[in-house]
């Protein structure tokens, strides 16, 4: 984790460092959540949101670095049929992803790049679950833009879970391996640069 995080802050100081125009920004929306991978079963998309800010670092004409600081709020609902019924899993990160950013054309732009996240709560139906969950998320998100000026934009991203959410594993009896799922999340957002 160490190295990651050193490997983002050299590439922010690289881009300072050489950048053409730094502009700053604010951006927030929807969150459409769920758990993917390990053995999942009968879960359902939550929705939710994210705040926050970023500053886009231009490198060359058409790319820019994009780091980003986010408040997200993620999770799934799990379905346990008849008997349990329906229950929210609920989680909030501070999300940190590092973007690279290409314009497409002047209005378009498509992008791509690694997210660390530190859990800061985990509710299981109300109930305090943040104990069984992992205090760090690993992701790598894609996504595109759409510049209505040079101030507002629209971004639609997927963030594709790459580390499993729970600290621990389970081995069935037959000694497979059933490994814990990993978040994914649809987020659109609105954005402001100063």
């Amino acid at each position: 984790m160490k190295k990651i995080i050193l490997a983002a802050i050299a590439v922010m100081a690289f881009s300072f460092a050489n950048a053409q125009e730094t502009r700053f920004g604010v951006k927030g929306g929807l969150n459409l959540t769920n758990w993917a991978g390990g053995d999942v079963r009968d879960t359902k998309s939550l929705v939710g949101f994210h705040v926050g800010g970023f500053a886009e670092i231009k490198i060359i004409e058409k790319l820019a670095i994009q780091p980003e600081l986010l408040f997200s709020t993620q999770g799934t609902k799990v379905d346990f049929g008849g008997f349990g019924g329906d229950f929210d899993i609920k989680t909030n990160y501070l999300n940190i992803p590092v973007l690279a950013k290409y314009y497409i054309v002047e209005k378009f732009s498509v992008e791509a790049g690694p997210q660390i996240g530190f859990l800061l709560s985990a509710k299981a139906d109300g109930e305090d679950a943040k104990d069984g969950f992992k205090s760090v998320d690993l992701g790598f998100n894609l996504g595109a833009g759409y510049h209505f000026t040079d101030n507002v934009s629209v971004n639609l991203r997927y963030t594709i879970g790459l580390s499993p959410l729970a600290d621990n594993a389970d081995i069935d009896t037959e000694g497979d391996y059933y490994d814990s799922a990993k978040n994914s999340v649809l987020a659109l957002s609105f954005a402001y640069k100063f």
